[in-house]
């Protein structure tokens, strides 16, 4: 610690102007009013989302009453009872209940899980006509954004933590082993419980389903990004699974330079960046090589690794694609033969 002696004399001291009071308009002009915009940001957004977010209960009701049961956060996404969450809170437990922000309790079943993204979509039995939110575009998220998360951290019901987007397009490894493309990461303040729960923006969007937290680290917390959200619960909606194509990679989203769109003459302004190619996968037999951006994909424009992620699809699986990237600058033609990923289900 340093100590900070005043040697200023009595003189010099007395012809200063006086300090104003802590917290006054004098002492900080406009301070006030941003404190006051940035709350009001956080109040608005947790009234708005809040009565959407329930704790989600594994376990038989006696373990849950020893403490003994998973617990996790979800997000009630449509008025019939869909709630997003994660993947490795629901685990491969059969026994779910929901509870609400006024304590009231109902049974889930599972719909479907993602373990690729580490998310699951769930409905509340019986449920009709429930608060819930809307997902919003994560694409348009940039960092230093604020950003509200909401769960219920060690078993502390409903508690709101505000942040900022601190990075896109992260790429994490679960403990399982396998990795979860274009991540959001935040600062917003996450601990054991909030898993499942909603990150949200002040226009009260679910931008991210919250993931994971790093051991040991301050302020480092992740989110799934809703795009990807918003893909894997339609493919669950439709198919009970999330059928993919595979093609061997991991990447994130990455802006292109406009020199490079303008030599290559496409409208991109982001790319899927490839950052890995796994060893004789679909794409390192087709060629691609790490540090190539994924501009279009068989005739569909790239601009991200969730696009990338969407078009590869059950359709997709087992033809022959033409996939346009950029490579040093230069616009490159590949074809490429995707295969079925194998898919854990439930």
């Amino acid at each position: 610690m340093l100590d900070f002696i005043d040697d200023t004399s009595d003189e010099f001291a007395s012809s200063q102007p006086s300090p104003a009071a802590p917290g006054s308009d004098a002492a900080h002009p406009g301070d006030q009013a941003l404190l006051d915009a940035y709350s009001n940001a956080v109040i608005d957004v947790t009234e708005r989302v809040g009565p959407a977010v329930v704790r989600v209960e594994t376990g038989s009701r006696e373990t849950s009453l020893r403490g003994r049961g998973g617990l996790g956060s979800g997000i009630v996404i449509s008025p019939d009872g869909l709630v997003l969450t994660n993947s490795h809170v629901v685990g491969s437990s059969r026994q779910i209940r929901l509870r609400d922000t006024e304590g009231a309790v109902t049974d889930a079943r599972v719909l479907g899980v993602d373990l690729d993204t580490d998310l699951a979509l769930l409905r509340a039995d019986g449920a009709r006509d429930l608060r819930y939110a809307l997902l919003g575009n994560s694409k348009n998220l940039r960092r230093g954004q604020l950003v509200v998360a909401i769960g219920n951290p060690l078993g502390f019901e409903s508690t709101v933590t505000a942040g900022v987007v601190s990075a896109l397009g992260r790429s994490i490894r679960s403990v399982s082993g396998r990795t979860i493309e274009d991540v959001i990461q935040t600062d917003a303040a996450l601990n054991p419980g909030n898993s499942g729960g909603p990150l949200v923006s002040s226009s009260a969007e679910v931008i991210g389903i919250n993931t994971a937290i790093i051991s040991g680290a301050q302020g480092i917390c992740f989110a799934v990004a809703s795009n990807t959200a918003q893909f894997v619960l339609s493919e669950i909606i439709r198919h009970g699974y999330v059928r993919r194509a595979y093609i061997g990679v991991a990447g994130q989203t990455a802006p292109v330079p406009r020199r490079h769109a303008v030599v290559a003459g496409v409208d991109n302004k982001m790319g899927a960046l490839l950052a890995q190619v796994e060893p004789d996968g679909p794409a390192a037999r087709a060629g691609l090589l790490p540090g190539d951006v994924v501009i279009k994909l068989d005739g569909v424009e790239i601009n991200g690794v969730d696009d990338l992620i969407r078009v590869l699809d059950r359709d997709r699986i087992g033809r022959t694609l033409e996939m346009d990237v950029l490579r040093l600058g230069r616009r490159r033609a590949i074809a490429i033969h995707p295969i079925e990923r194998k898919t854990v289900r439930r």
